[in-house]
């Protein structure tokens, strides 16, 4: 019988699970995913965090909930910075004690520690820890591995032409790649903010769609080529020390330097240390080109339909009369 290796449906699950999926199968092991986030599985959350704790650990907590029980191991690693220069949010470093003094009667817990600055193979110590939970073979463990980081490449090719990541994860299912063209919309809107918050429709109280029947195209971070985020440079004296906070601010700053979208909205929470500092930045920096409108979006337990898609009207609208009186001028 597979072993069942429980995958919490928030966090880094929009950026790397096709990659760690991949690898569980091919090593014969069963990745099972927690539910989609509900009302539910925040409420599980809110009761069993820490009541200052921002919304996606809430949300994270709900997750291992709703899995904890189905599973015999818990995946949940402590991932410390992957790109050498920056680290992740410390919260997501405390994720796996917390989790581990909170719940009782909890599967393992695998939390392998992954920091590149202090080895280049970090990444590859890491699945091969996990690997060596389902096999001795190191030659199966290496393979695995290789054939996982190709899936994670397609993936993040599929995400950077503009599907989201349960689309793309779709894709990756069917094997089938081939992306129908978007039909031209009247407005272009970057909406910047961390994966698990922008791309969770329950959270984010189904943005992206909202502002797609509103007739916008959006533009998300994971469309942002890496190399275009590394070498834009901010006003601010250094980078910032957060890995997805600095990939927000700098594809901020992309936007409004080369004007190349009508408005950005930056979709921030409740509670967040590093948001609150990227999103006053934003704010300033949007200052400097009023010619491109800037909305934040605060997201909480709390957040409600109607409020959020009155203001995403209003914006539209205001956006809109804008760029036909600048067009008929």
């Amino acid at each position: 019988m597979a072993a069942k290796v429980g995958i919490p449906r928030t966090l880094f699950y929009y950026v790397y699970f096709p990659m760690v999926e991949t690898f569980l199968k091919e090593l014969g092991a069963e990745p099972v995913v927690s539910s989609k986030t509900s009302r539910k599985i925040l409420d599980d959350g809110v009761r069993e965090a820490l009541a200052d704790a921002c919304v996606p650990v809430k949300i994270f907590f709900g997750h291992v909930q709703d899995v904890k029980d189905k599973i015999d191991f818990l995946f949940v690693p402590r991932v410390v910075c992957l790109n050498g220069r920056t680290i992740y949010c410390p919260k997501f470093l405390g994720l796996p004690d917390m989790i581990k003094h909170t719940f009782d009667q909890l599967p393992e817990v695998i939390d392998t520690r992954i920091d590149v600055r202090d080895d280049r193979f970090a990444v590859w110590k890491a699945f091969y820890m996990l690997g060596k939970k389902f096999t001795n073979s190191t030659a199966k463990i290496f393979f695995s591995y290789n054939k996982a980081k190709r899936v994670l490449k397609l993936y993040h090719k599929l995400l950077k032409e503009g599907l989201s990541p349960e689309a793309a994860m779709n894709k990756l299912k069917s094997k089938d790649y081939n992306i129908k063209p978007n039909h031209q919309s009247l407005l272009k809107f970057a909406v910047l903010g961390y994966p698990y918050i922008v791309h969770d429709k329950y959270i984010s109280v189904n943005l992206l769609d909202k502002l797609n029947k509103l007739g916008v195209e959006t533009i998300t971070l994971e469309q942002v080529p890496l190399n275009i985020i590394k070498n834009t440079k901010t006003d601010i004296p250094k980078d910032m020390f957060w890995t997805f906070s600095d990939m927000v601010l700098k594809a901020a700053y992309h936007f409004f330097n080369r004007g190349t979208v009508d408005g950005i909205i930056h979709l921030t929470a409740f509670g967040c240390g590093p948001d609150s500092m990227v999103d006053k930045y934003m704010e300033l920096k949007s200052k400097n080109h009023p010619h491109i409108p800037f909305m934040s979006v605060t997201i909480d337990e709390h957040s409600g339909e109607a409020g959020m898609y009155t203001r995403l009207e209003a914006f539209v609208d205001m956006v809109k009369r804008k760029k036909e009186a600048v067009n008929n001028a």
